[in-house]
């Protein structure tokens, strides 16, 4: 480590080192001088030590010196000289980007160089072999030869100057400008990774400002030059972030931006505003957040109808419209199959983006104000911004919303969308919108237009062929068309079924085809069909498969139940090994992460007691150093004063020089010199005192000759000037009584015209106070009569007032008493009904009374449908034939047999073939097949009749309902 007694010898030894080569040494020197603890008082050798460092750094690409060395002239120059600092940093910047450019040029430079032999050649043999190797392109090797390297320093050098500047008051400004300039070397090239980590640094540090608020030079984010530099570098961020497509990083800076604007609680500029919600709309619109970016949309709109004067009537109409076909573009239904976590999370999504966009809504779960497509059409109505739209656009609304045409729409909507696709252009009024496309809403308005024809057919219609409904939807092929369809169904927006085995759509009802009807009519199927099974069991023949395992049934439940149980066994054990081994892992880990920690922590200490050990090496050589310099400083004073002196050596031959010998020298030398200086002292104060009374004694008569001759010329000039005043007196007073004698002439004029004044003032004044008196009197009379017609006035109110009100008490009783008369009326008039509905209830009871007591008469008694059902025969034995033959020809003469005989009962093969066979009834109960009715089931045909549900049972019904 070199020591230099000044700055300038360091800075002249650098340069020495670099004319011969060695710039490392000479780094490490100026590193070494600027680091120091001995050099913290700045001065201006300092700044050009850190321009010949920084230098030196950019030509070696050595940032982590570049680091240290203004790290540590920050902190010499933080109190006393900032500008030097920016200057230092502002050189630093400079070089590391022209340093950039420089290898990107010569990068281009080798590229469009043509060094070939052969011109017909395409590639030279060593590229050829270079390309098989490495499997690199020539512009691929020399930008990773010469531009990469120097990309990374550039890179290095903004996250050094970020880290230097960051939280400082005084520094504010140019940390902003190195933020700008980081977000524009991203930009320029296309480097996406960096400007994330950009984004996320910047981040950092203004996390890091909020959380440690006792920080000294800590920027006050409530001045407005902070804030706005502040909210500056975010909108830069966001203009960059959205140039490159990184739409997620644009959707931070969004929220970075807000949230600097909740912490100072302080709005910014219209200008910045309206930047800020027109990237929200290109950030909502790739995220396909139609909601959102039509409420943005509305914002912007807002804005710049407010706050731009110089908005021409084309562009307030092209961004109305944008407006419109945003707000158009959304989808006309919100999810409803969701589950309570999802409705949750939409909630608190709606929340943060209405927060964003500038809406307050109710955080309470229970409040029913949401962002939503109704809400958003009826402000665009009520707020007129669908009539400062283009013509096309609001009939395509009212197309969209409240016309009926099914068959039609397509014909009407298709050329308004091909206009719409036209439209669009450059802003020149509204420099922070550049440019405005309408034809990107098309495709999202076809898709409403699909939903919206597949909605008002499926209120027309109940069937349509595919063909039919591909024509009617012209802007998609049908598969697309059954995905948009498959999505309306799915969030109950229309009710629709697809049959491609017969190429038709069916249309339902969504009030009839729930689900929890269509359970219910399936339940009620079952049931139904259950009591038939009952009543008309099938013959069933016993198989030998039953009858060989009777209990295969019980079996096979058994087994798939034991197949069930070792099912969930067998996951359980799965679930418990996973477990096992999640907790094995997790205790590795925590194993590992311990053995780090330790190993980590065992590497600090060592890190630190190195760090420290050579930090006492350097103080030690620091301070050998120093004795070593003080020492030849002293010696060179002492060879220079006895070369003055007497000219002899100071030191002898063969003595050892240390510092306490020369200090002791010095000592006794400074001794002797401090001696013979006193003495020396002595005899010229002696001296100096004799001169000194010498010259007192001679001045004396001198000084006492010329004050008396002083006085006798002051007296003879104050005679003289007394004099001269006694003469201007006197002409004074003369020209005094001159003038008195002239003016005394004037006095009688002087007074008559001084009480003419006064006469004609005091009349003015007698003739004003009788004026205002009047005045008084007037103003005084017409407040009396304001106050009499205002009594007057409030009376007759209350007058009114309680004839009113009296009024409409007696209306109100009136209509009371009409309405208890009413009631009574009614229950009167019900009453009488009820009691009708009894007598006929009666007189039905007696009539059926007598209708079974005749048929009991005529046919005998009736046996119950159970005893006939159990007396039916299941299997008629051989024998039997004969006698069933006169049986059933017995049962075809009687007029009304008793006994019903079922069909598969009946031997209708061994009946006469002259005899006509019986008609069957089939399962509706209807016999023959000519619609006619048996000639001996007329009583069935009686006892059929509802009587609940004939003319007379149905008054019954109704009254007694009423």
């Amino acid at each position: 480590m070199a020591n230099f007694a000044k700055p300038e010898n360091a800075l002249k030894r650098a340069e020495e080192l670099i004319n011969v080569g060695r710039k490392q040494d000479a780094l490490q020197s100026l590193h070494d001088l600027i680091t120091s603890k001995r050099y913290r008082a700045w001065q201006k050798t300092l700044e050009k030590i850190m321009f010949k460092y920084v230098e030196l750094c950019v030509d070696m690409r050595r940032g982590r010196f570049a680091k240290d060395g203004l790290i540590q002239y920050r902190i010499v120059c933080q109190q006393v000289n900032v500008s030097s600092l920016e200057e230092v940093i502002k050189h630093f910047m400079h070089l590391s980007t022209e340093k950039a450019e420089q290898a990107r040029s010569q990068a281009q430079a080798l590229e469009e160089a043509l060094d070939v032999d052969d011109l017909e050649a395409d590639q030279r043999p060593e590229d050829l072999m270079l390309s098989y190797v490495s499997g690199e392109k020539g512009k691929d090797r020399s930008d990773r030869e010469l531009v990469t390297p120097w990309f990374k320093f550039l890179w290095e050098t903004y996250r050094t100057v970020l880290e230097i500047l960051r939280n400082n008051s005084k520094l504010e400004t140019l940390y902003a400008m190195t933020a700008h300039r980081a977000f524009q070397f991203c930009k320029q090239y296309k480097r996406t990774t960096e400007f994330r980590r950009l984004c996320e640094i910047i981040r950092n540090h203004l996390a890091n400002l909020n959380k440690y608020r006792d920080q000294r030079d800590r920027p006050d984010l409530s001045a407005p030059e902070s804030l706005q530099l502040y909210l500056d570098t975010r909108f830069e961020q966001l203009k960059i972030a959205t140039e490159l497509e990184l739409w997620q990083e644009a959707f931070r800076s969004v929220e970075d931006i807000h949230g600097l604007m909740c912490l100072v609680k302080k709005t910014p500029k219209a200008s910045l505003l309206v930047v800020y919600y027109a990237k929200l709309t290109e950030v909502f619109w790739i995220s396909s957040s139609h909601l959102y970016h039509a409420y943005a949309w509305v914002k912007l709109f807002s804005l710049q109808k407010s706050f731009n004067k110089n908005l021409s009537q084309k562009d307030l109409q092209l961004i109305a419209s944008s407006v419109v076909l945003a707000a158009l573009s959304v989808a006309p239904y919100s999810r409803t199959h969701a589950s309570h976590l999802e409705l949750e999370n939409e909630k608190e999504r709606n929340l943060r983006m209405g927060n964003l966009i500038g809406f307050n809504l109710d955080p309470k779960p229970e409040s029913r104000e949401t962002l939503s497509r109704s809400s958003l059409l009826s402000e665009l109505v009520s707020k007129g911004v669908l009539s400062c739209a283009t013509q096309e656009v609001k009939d395509l609304y009212h197309l969209l919303e409240h016309e009926f045409l099914p068959l039609d729409f397509a014909s009407k909507i298709q050329p308004l969308l091909a206009k719409i696709s036209k439209l669009g252009g450059k802003l020149a009024s509204a420099s922070s919108v550049p440019e405005v496309q309408l034809q990107k809403y098309v495709s999202s308005l076809e898709k409403l237009a699909t939903l919206r024809v597949l909605q008002q057919v499926s209120q027309v219609y109940q069937t349509i062929n595919i063909g039919s409904l591909s024509k009617m939807v012209p802007f998609f092929d049908f598969s697309v068309v059954e995905k948009i369809s498959v999505d309306a169904v799915k969030q109950n927006f229309i009710a629709m079924k697809i049959d491609h085995l017969k190429g038709v759509v069916v249309f339902g009802s969504l009030g009839l085809e729930s689900d929890g009807l269509r359970d219910h009519l399936a339940v009620l199927a079952e049931l139904l069909n259950n009591a038939r099974a009952m009543i008309y069991p099938p013959a069933r023949k016993a198989s030998k498969l039953d009858e060989m395992l009777p209990s295969l049934a019980e079996t096979v439940d058994k087994e798939h139940k034991r197949l069930l149980a070792r099912k969930s066994i067998i996951e359980k054990r799965k679930e418990d090994q996973e477990r096992q081994l999640l907790e094995m892992e997790r205790e590795e880990e925590a194993k590992r992460l311990k053995v780090l920690k330790i190993t980590e922590e065992a590497e600090q200490k060592r890190l630190q007691a190195e760090a420290e050990e050579r930090r006492t090496q350097r103080i030690r050589r620091e301070v050998e150093a120093k004795e070593l310099e003080e020492a030849q400083a002293l010696l060179e004073e002492t060879e220079k004063r006895y070369k003055k002196g007497k000219g002899k050596k100071p030191l002898l031959e063969g003595e050892k020089l240390t510092k306490e010998t020369l200090m002791q020298r010095a000592l006794t030398e400074q001794m002797k010199e401090r001696q013979e200086m006193e003495k020396k002292l002595q005899k010229l104060a002696k001296t100096m005192d004799h001169l000194e009374r010498a010259k007192r004694e001679e001045a004396a008569p001198l000084i006492e000759a010329a004050f008396q001759q002083r006085i006798v010329e002051e007296k003879i000039l104050h005679e003289r000037e007394q004099q001269q005043e006694i003469e201007m007196s006197r002409l004074r007073h003369d020209g005094d009584l001159k003038e008195k004698n002239r003016l005394s002439r004037m006095l009688d004029n002087k007074n008559i015209f001084q009480e003419r004044v006064i006469s004609h003032r005091q009349a003015e004044f007698d003739r004003r106070k009788t004026e205002r008196e009047e005045r008084i009197n007037q103003i005084i009379e017409a407040r009396k009569k304001e106050r009499l017609e205002k009594r007057k006035k409030i009376y007759y109110v209350t007058t009114e007032e309680e004839r009113i009100m009296k009024l409409k008490a007696e209306e109100e009783a009136r209509m009371k008493e009409e309405a208890e008369r009413r009631k009574k009326e009614e229950a009167e008039r019900k009453a009488k009904l009820d009691e009708i509905a009894e007598r006929q209830r009666q007189r039905e009871l007696e009539l059926e009374e007598k209708e079974r007591k005749r048929r009991e008469e005529l046919l005998g008694p009736v046996k119950p449908i159970s005893s006939v059902i159990g007396s039916r025969p299941v299997d008629p034995a051989p024998a039997a034939a004969p006698a069933a033959a006169p049986a059933a020809a017995a049962a075809a003469a009687a007029p009304a047999p008793a006994k019903y005989i079922p069909r598969h009962l009946r031997k209708a093969a061994d009946a006469p073939p002259a005899q006509a066979a019986a008609p069957e009834p089939d399962r509706a109960g209807r016999w023959g097949s000519g619609g006619g009715s048996r000639p001996d089931d007329r009583w069935r045909a009686d006892d059929r009749k509802p009587t609940s549900f004939g003319g007379s049972s149905r008054s019954t019904w109704s009254s007694s309902k009423r």
